[in-house]
């Protein structure tokens, strides 16, 4: 039977149920200019790859939740582009349509990188101008934030950000700026401003774009590995992000706006992509653009095109070949470029923190570098199994109908408790960049409280006694972390756009700081122990404490997120600083081990799991036993909803269709022999089906259903419906005994949907990835029914 099917190709033509139908290799040859080629051929087999674009309207489309089949738009984009070369000889109008082709991957990138540096740019300032609106008023110019309105007076110094044209809010109403009035003053417009903020954000998020809510990476990650979220990646979701990012991260709750950025690139990347029919037509091709579009998104968030680019490698991208690399290296460097040319922070770099440290580590310090990778690693842990916990909480409980007010209730606490602590109460980039600062001649904050003599500002910075004012500061800082710990557990996955990665840069920042006090301190009193090796005994200060902030900050994001390599380059290019990679290798690879001691998994794909999303990590390997008979629906004493290649009717398929919700349906020879012809996805069907019944004369529910290959088809009324357009004839098969070691590489590393099981020819099941997912959750003791798909 099959040697039959496999010889039809090499006849002229062939005839299936009264139609004469061209042979496809044949058909590409004066198919018209914008169709696909069907199949393609290796030896004598035959490979589906699509249908032609215009041949039945949706063919080659996936529904909502539903999993993409990587090989076969792989295959049907191979196909296309194999037309278009063939055709460019034909005339100049083909070879100029081949070159838009060959160039359409760069343009597309070209444009997410532009448009992403801008959207970026507006970010920023937004945020930075209704940030300091809490706090006051420029009277030159109400669009300047304090920086700005204070640069652009006469005066040559100015105390904290403060001059006469930055009016505070007590100011505003006739009071000083110092006084116990001027502090309530303050205090009820920080709150009431925040209160407007974070309401205005959660009400756009509620009603125009539910999907604008949260940080987007689990869900960038689960669409990247080839599912399906119409709406995700949409208009109204990029414009409520923007807005809504704006305006929560200016309500000052502990959040940040780096991940959602992800999520804003990735829409850009998704709109523009229907600009090239060769991206937004295809799901596979289009995964490129995004994964190119993630890195532009961190890009711009950090200022690290490099980082940007790893960071989609490592912790986003399913399916990321050589090409994608380069495009989105094209990306990065035009996102950055954009952004850099905006300037929106007004420091010639592309983040409000960026800092140089001059100094060099000694060896020794790489004990509290580590050290300070350890404690990263269990605030990380700590962070993540309670934010799970209340993320939990709120899915299954009444909290979760009320999304509006619990952001409403949590930022409240978030401004009552915030505004007595200075650390607490500013944006939480500039503490950031506060505490990765060097203490300098100029710095009047109380962590320079130190006992020092400057005689010359260019003189080097000698070792001193700390005084109160830094002993002061770090139990503001113990408090501020604190507060800052707890509130991101309640403010990570409420219902407005917010982001994890100042945050956790934050909560590393402080506990690094202080520990680098800490050592400045030893180092001070007893210079000349053996730890020091010398180094600390000349005077000068060699003891860094900003050097510390930042490596526990990329402790404290290294265990949140998991990320390694990534990190590392994100933060040597944060800071200038090449010479700190090893400090900064050593906590990141520290934090890893005791993130995945305490616990499995990231925030990422925690998340992943808790929303129940499809999602197969190539990173984690199975080790159980089990066989594909073991995993495959149905069981051996079930029956399978099969079709016949051609003794069903259209009736037949219908009712099919209605009493089983299969994805598809495997293709056999006959119901008794159950040897494999094919399979054929449930939408084609539907598809072909309702198109057979507009376009084909007299096709009723008695017609015979028959696909290629058919020996012999019925004749005369009514005709039978020829769909061997829609059948895949080399669908995956694995046999019964093949280990389910080897089933999840094939599904994780081809991207499949499902493979067939057979035995000795014949057809036994199908295993899906929902059956994969099921299987690795049972094996993992864990509830196999939290899968959501379909």
């Amino acid at each position: 039977m099959f040697s039959e099917d496999l010889r039809i190709v090499s006849d002229s033509s062939i005839t299936v149920c009264g139609h004469h139908v061209v042979p496809m290799m044949q058909a590409a040859q004066f198919t018209a200019s914008d169709a696909v080629p069907l199949v393609d051929y290796v030896g004598d087999a035959i490979i589906f790859s699509g249908m032609q674009d215009d041949d039945i309207p949706g063919i080659g489309q996936y529904d909502d939740f539903h999993t993409i089949d990587w090989q076969r738009d792989i295959a049907r984009d191979r196909m296309r582009h194999r037309y278009i070369v063939k055709k460019r000889q034909d005339s100049i109008l083909d070879l100029i349509k081949g070159a838009h082709d060959a160039w359409s991957g760069w343009v597309c990138v070209l444009l997410v990188g532009v448009c992403t540096g801008v959207v970026a740019g507006v970010i920023d300032i937004g945020a930075s101008w209704m940030t300091d609106l809490k706090f006051g008023i420029c009277r030159q110019a109400f669009w300047f934030n304090r920086e700005q309105c204070c640069w652009s007076s006469n005066e040559t110094t100015f105390d904290h950000g403060n001059c006469s044209q930055w009016l505070t809010w007590p100011q505003m109403f006739g009071e000083s700026r110092e006084g116990p009035g001027a502090y309530i003053i303050s205090y009820i417009f920080y709150i009431g401003w925040a209160l407007v903020f974070a309401a205005l954000s959660a009400s756009l998020v509620r009603m125009f774009a539910p999907y604008a809510c949260g940080s987007g990476i689990p869900e960038i990650k689960t669409i990247l590995s080839g599912f399906i979220i119409r709406g995700y990646l949409g208009k109204w979701t990029l414009i409520i992000k923007v807005v809504g990012l704006i305006l929560s991260v200016s309500s000052g709750l502990s959040l940040g706006k780096e991940g959602p950025m992800v999520h804003i690139a990735s829409c850009l990347g998704n709109i523009l992509s229907y600009l090239f029919p060769k991206y937004g037509r295809n799901e596979a091709k289009k995964r490129e653009i995004l994964s190119a579009a993630a890195a532009a998104g961190v890009s711009v968030a950090f200022g690290a095109p490099i980082g940007g680019v790893l960071f989609s490698l490592e912790e986003v991208s399913y399916y990321f070949p050589l090409k994608t690399l380069w495009r989105s290296f094209f990306c990065a460097l035009i996102a950055a470029f954009i952004l850099r040319s905006i300037n929106p922070f007004g420091n010639e770099h592309s983040v409000l923190f960026f800092v140089e440290y001059n100094k060099p580590w000694i060896f020794f310090e790489l004990i509290p570098f580590v050290g300070l990778g350890i404690i990263g690693g269990c605030i990380a842990t700590i962070f993540i199994k309670a934010n799970i916990y209340w993320c939990r909480y709120r899915k299954y409980s009444k909290l979760g109908q009320y999304p509006v007010t619990e952001v409403l209730v949590v930022t409240l606490l978030t401004a009552v408790i915030a505004y007595p602590n200075p650390y607490t109460r500013m944006n939480t980039s500039q503490l950031i960049y506060l505490l990765f600062n060097q203490c300098g001649i100029s710095n009047s904050d109380p962590l320079c409280d130190y006992n020092r003599n400057f005689t010359d500002v260019n003189s080097a910075i000698e070792k001193a006694a700390a005084e109160a004012g830094v002993y002061r500061a770090i139990w503001q800082l113990v408090l501020a972390l604190a507060v800052k710990l707890v509130m991101t557990v309640f403010t990570f996955g409420i219902k407005v756009p917010c982001g994890l990665f100042i945050p956790s840069l934050a909560l590393g920042a402080i506990a690094g700081r202080i520990v680098g006090i800490g050592v400045e301190q030893l180092a001070y009193h007893y210079p000349k122990i053996w730890l020091f090796s010398g180094e600390c005994s000349t005077g000068d200060d060699c003891i860094t404490p900003g050097l510390y902030a930042m490596v526990g900050a990329a402790a404290v994001l290294g265990g949140v997120t998991r990320m390694t390599v990534s990190l590392v380059v994100i933060m040597f290019e944060l800071t200038g600083g090449v010479r700190y990679i090893v400090p900064l290798m050593a906590a990141a690879m520290a934090s890893k081990w005791v993130g995945d001691a305490l616990g499995r998994q990231g925030i990422y794909d925690a998340h992943i799991a808790l929303n129940g999303y499809p999602f197969l990590d190539s990173k984690d390997e199975f080790q159980h036993t089990s066989l594909a008979a073991d995993v495959m629906q149905p069981k051996r004493n079930e029956t399978l909803a099969v079709i016949t290649q051609d003794s069903m009717t259209v009736d037949d398929v219908e009712t099919l269709l209605k009493e089983t919700e299969h994805n598809g349906y495997p293709v056999v020879v006959s119901k008794e022999s159950q040897y494999l012809v094919g399979f054929v996805l449930r939408r084609d069907l539907n598809l072909a089906i309702a198109n057979a019944r507009r376009t084909i004369e007299g096709i009723t529910g008695q017609s015979v259903v028959v696909f290629a290959g058919a020996g012999n088809p019925p004749t005369g009324p009514p005709p039978c419906l020829p769909l061997n357009r829609i059948l895949d004839m080399a669908p995956i098969t694995v046999t019964d005994q093949t280990p389910m070691e080897t089933v999840v590489d094939m599904f994780r590393k081809l991207g499949l949907r499902q493979t067939l099981v057979t035995h000795n020819g014949r057809l036994l099941g199908v295993i899906t990835k929902k059956d994969v997912l099921r299987h690795v959750k049972q094996m993992d003791n864990e509830d196999p029914n939290s899968v959501l798909f379909n």
